[in-house]
């Protein structure tokens, strides 16, 4: 099932969410404003917590919500010994493990130091993979974890799917 193309408007945080099919996500990708309030838990610490949050949304993925820096407790990064990868859009991404005493989160967010022209509102922004972190929210919903891992999508009750991620879905 198709639903309508997503808005170029931002969407109040007091409005209801209209439904939104990833598959009318535009590729590449749009990056969008976000006032909701979206948190990331790990260890029993709060990592980050904003309404000033950006949503990639890709062709037949879940968004990822970047975070700015000013709203990431960063003492709680360390950067991560994997290295990098590249995105054809956005760039090279960096990896970071979230570190809270003794419980460390291996490449568990990442930044894009220098993106891509068409992606600078993401320079030096975290995305945290849910997966990764105790609890993600989006406006006090939590976040599913999109399957597989390698995208980080934060699934919310207003987003369908099919999605892009498990196995057999490479080739999509």
């Amino acid at each position: 099932m198709y639903l309508d193309p997503l808005s170029e408007q931002p969407v109040p945080h007091s409005a209801p969410r209209p439904p939104e099919s990833v598959w009318d996500y535009p590729r590449p990708p749009a990056v969008r404003e976000d006032d909701r309030v979206v948190r990331v838990e790990c260890a029993g610490q709060v990592v980050a917590e904003t309404r000033k949050s950006v949503r990639v949304l890709e062709t037949s993925h879940p968004p990822v919500f970047y975070i700015p820096p000013a709203d990431v407790r960063t003492e709680l990064l360390i950067p991560a010994l994997t290295g990098r990868t590249w995105c054809e859009w956005k760039g090279s991404a960096r990896y970071w493990d979230v570190v809270v005493g003794d419980d460390v989160r291996a490449d568990a967010a990442w930044s894009y130091p220098r993106p891509e022209p068409g992606f600078t509102a993401l320079k030096d922004y975290f995305a945290f993979y849910p997966s990764r972190m105790d609890r993600c929210t989006v406006a006090g919903e939590d976040v599913t974890a999109q399957e597989g891992d390698f995208y980080g999508g934060w699934i919310t009750s207003e987003v369908r799917g099919p999605f892009k991620g498990g196995p057999g879905t490479l080739l999509w």
